[in-house]
């Protein structure tokens, strides 16, 4: 899971206020890789995420989930068999494992990672300030749930419409969650820091939930359980 942003050092000031991390130039394990100038997020001692700078102004500032699988390229041919298309394919990133990208047929944008010394970042998770899933919305969501079952066996966290969260101009998107002890403390802080909230917090079964974006325009939400 990463974020590509304009500006790595005002993401590392805004998400290590906002969820206490930590960063380091070098990987998890201390193995170098990823691209020049990445920062390595920490927790607890434990791997959450990577920022990385956006290379290409033109493409948008946002946080990609990345799903792991034991055969990228397997995969890949899978997903171009069911109707999604490969970005990038494949690629070793160091010696922490082979990374790609690639969209559904509804459009929303993924990674697949397939780990070597890396394990990927949802392994082992601290309970507070970290990863806690990453929903598919879409605007047809039934249409959509053959192509993830079919090359992935369905989606643990779900697909779910677009109406009601967001507006219906917005595309297909995978909405990653980070979990929080106190939704109104973190939402005050969003604000603090230069973020926004694009969602008041609304229920869900799995607690309450707000849509916001940091201060250089990624989306992301906050997940109170």
């Amino acid at each position: 899971m990463d974020a590509s942003l304009p500006d790595v050092e005002a993401g590392k000031r805004f998400y290590g206020e906002l969820f206490g991390w930590s960063f380091d130039a070098v990987g998890p394990r201390g193995v170098e890789g990823g691209p020049p100038g990445a920062a390595w997020a920490h927790r607890e001692g434990e791997p959450v995420a990577s920022l990385l700078p956006k290379r290409d102004g033109r493409m948008p500032t946002v946080w990609t989930v990345h799903l792991a699988t034991r055969d990228a390229t397997a995969v890949a041919r899978r997903i171009t068999e069911e109707g999604g298309q490969m970005i990038s394919a494949p690629a070793p990133v160091g010696r922490l494992g082979r990374q790609a990208l690639a969209a559904g047929p509804e459009g929303a944008v993924f990674g697949l990672w397939e780990p070597a010394l890396h394990e990927g970042f949802g392994r082992r998770r601290p309970a507070r300030g970290a990863f806690a899933g990453a929903v598919l919305h879409t605007r047809d969501p039934e249409g959509a749930r053959p192509f993830w079952q079919n090359v992935f066996g369905g989606l643990r966290d779900g697909i779910a419409p677009l109406a009601g969260v967001f507006p219906e101009v917005m595309p297909s998107h995978f909405l990653v969650h980070f979990s929080v002890d106190d939704l109104e403390g973190a939402l005050g802080a969003v604000y603090r820091l230069g973020g926004r909230v694009q969602a008041q917090p609304f229920t869900t079964d799995r607690g309450a939930v707000a849509v916001v974006t940091d201060n250089q325009n990624a989306s992301f939400a906050l997940l109170e359980s």
